[in-house]
């Protein structure tokens, strides 16, 4: 990939290859920016990381064999829930080894992003957001409508318990808390609490997550050379 390509690629999806390093491992760093856009386009103001940008990326990341990893850095507000549930999907599904960096935050269906690599990591004034699905619109049947909300909810808090050290029933505590946000129910975690409350591994930056993800790469090629016969 030449100088230019290099440019359209983060200027467009967010994107680029990180290959200079000395250990000579190939990384892909795809960055969750703004709001998670799914199967309505988010208004023209708004800053997005579009879901159809995304699976493609990751995709590549699974069938290139010249790419030994991913890092993941998120600051998002949000968003589409089946976009960002199809994403984490996707990265949790990776064979080749995965680390998230939570920056400025990584807030509602952004958890489930952010827990989905082989390890996370949040950086001390990072936050993550924890709150009930909510939804718009006319209801014509209000007990199925609430009975289609509560199934979503338990896919989101679901995921975000396999895929970290908090318990599903934790998280509908933290989800319904009805203390911390103004005008709403939910609870606000920066680093270190979201780290205690084991939703997040480890507080530290981006030097913590590419010696982080360096290791990981290390080991998955230590295990696939022991499993050729």
């Amino acid at each position: 990939m030449n100088e230019e390509e290099k440019q359209n690629s983060i200027q467009d999806l967010g994107t680029m290859e990180l290959d200079q390093n000395e250990r000579k491992h190939h990384i892909k760093l795809i960055t969750i920016i703004g709001e998670i856009e799914g199967h309505e386009a988010a208004g023209s103001n708004s800053k997005t990381t579009k879901y159809e940008h995304i699976i493609p990326l990751l995709a590549e990341v699974e069938d290139n064999e010249e790419i030994d990893g991913a890092l993941i850095l998120l600051n998002t507000l949000g968003g589409d829930v089946e976009a960002g549930l199809a994403m984490a999907e996707m990265v949790a599904s990776l064979s080749k080894p995965t680390v998230s960096l939570v920056l400025g935050g990584s807030h509602s269906i952004g958890g489930p992003l952010a827990v989905s690599a082989d390890y996370s990591f949040i950086v001390p004034t990072g936050t993550m957001v924890i709150h009930p699905v909510r939804a718009s619109g006319m209801f014509i049947g209000v007990i199925q409508s609430f009975r289609n909300i509560q199934q979503t909810q338990d896919r989101i808090t679901g995921f975000i318990a396999s895929h970290s050290h908090i318990s599903q029933r934790r998280l509908e505590e933290l989800m319904m808390d009805p203390t911390q946000l103004v005008k709403d129910v939910g609870t606000m975690l920066t680093g270190k609490e979201a780290v205690d409350e084991g939703m997040i591994d480890c507080v530290g930056g981006v030097s913590d997550a590419m010696k982080m993800l360096h290791d990981l790469i290390e080991k998955y090629r230590q295990k696939r050379s022991a499993s050729v016969p």
